[in-house]
This record gives C-alpha cells, sequence and structure tokens, in this order.
C-alpha cells in the first residue's frame, strides 16, 4: 500500500460521486495489494429479446416444460444455451 486512503463524511451522494470520479487509487494501493475473489452467488445479467417462433414449436415446448414442471421461458433459455454452447471448446457459464 502506497499512502492510506482517508475517507471523508459525505454530506450528499453528489459529494461522494463526485470524490470517487475524481480519485486515481493508483496513488493509494499497488497491485500487489489487491486479492482474487469470486462472487458465487451473482447471477448473470439477462436481457429480455423478442424471437419469432412458430406456433407448433411453442406448443411442444411448452408441452415438454409441463412435463417435467418447469416453466416454458427457462426450458427455452437451457435449450439456447445448450445449442450455443454445444460445439465450443468453452464451458457453459453457470
Amino acid at each position: 500500500m502506497k499512502k492510506p486512503l482517508k475517507m471523508p463524511q459525505f454530506k450528499n451522494e453528489d459529494e461522494e460521486w463526485n470524490f470517487w470520479s475524481n480519485l486515481d487509487l493508483s496513488e493509494y494501493f499497488d497491485q500487489k495489494d489487491f486479492k482474487p475473489v469470486s462472487f458465487p452467488n451473482l447471477k448473470p445479467t439477462s436481457r429480455p429479446v423478442s424471437i419469432r417462433i412458430p406456433e407448433y414449436i411453442l406448443f411442444r415446448v411448452k408441452e415438454q416444460a409441463n412435463e417435467i414442471n418447469v416453466p416454458y421461458q427457462s426450458l427455452m433459455k437451457q435449450y439456447i444455451a445448450k445449442g450455443a454452447f454445444e460445439n465450443k471448446k468453452d464451458k457453459q457459464p453457470t
């Protein structure tokens, strides 16, 4: 650590935002000060998309989802993920 970081008391969020946006952390920390961390409970960010699917496919997916008692949209996500990572060396994110 190069020098200790002294935290001021902030009067409001704007003051805090201004402090962090103008701070250069390289003045206070060396690369060796950082340790790897993992966040196992974080869920990947998802984004809604619209796609057109023939009705007969949608009906079949809904039937399959009902058979295994899962929401059909979750089942569709599983199918898409499987197809996206099927021929890749990359592992599917969990």
